[in-house]
């Protein structure tokens, strides 16, 4: 887990083998792209009441962006994504909260 908090938290699922997805569940610590608005993004996930999210079921997620300043003022509670693994769709989410992007895009843009 990132040593700073979470920048969003999601409800994912995930798609089964037959929709096209995983053949096997995803752990926490998984590193997917998240997909909107015609771009894959970096982001470490966290699975914060399952250690492992099987093919077909559902998870609260925490999301840590590798480039939180790019999502700041573009993304929104309600929002919808995909999860992705190269051109692969392997679940959808949609945002439920808003955590910590304003501090996670400040401390990197200081950075750089």
């Amino acid at each position: 887990m990132p040593p700073f908090p979470p920048d969003i938290e999601a409800e994912i699922r995930f798609l089964t083998a037959e929709e096209g997805g995983r053949h096997t569940p995803a752990r926490s610590g998984y590193r997917p792209q998240f997909y909107y608005d015609g771009h894959d993004w970096d982001a470490h996930q966290e699975f914060p009441d399952a250690e492992w999210v099987h093919p077909g079921e559902t998870a609260r997620t925490l999301l840590w962006f590798l480039s939180p300043d790019a999502h700041l003022g573009r993304v929104h509670v309600g929002m919808e994504f995909e999860v992705r693994e190269g051109a692969r769709v392997v679940g959808r989410g949609r945002i439920t909260k808003i955590l910590n992007l304003a501090e996670s895009a400040e401390r990197v843009g200081s950075k750089r």
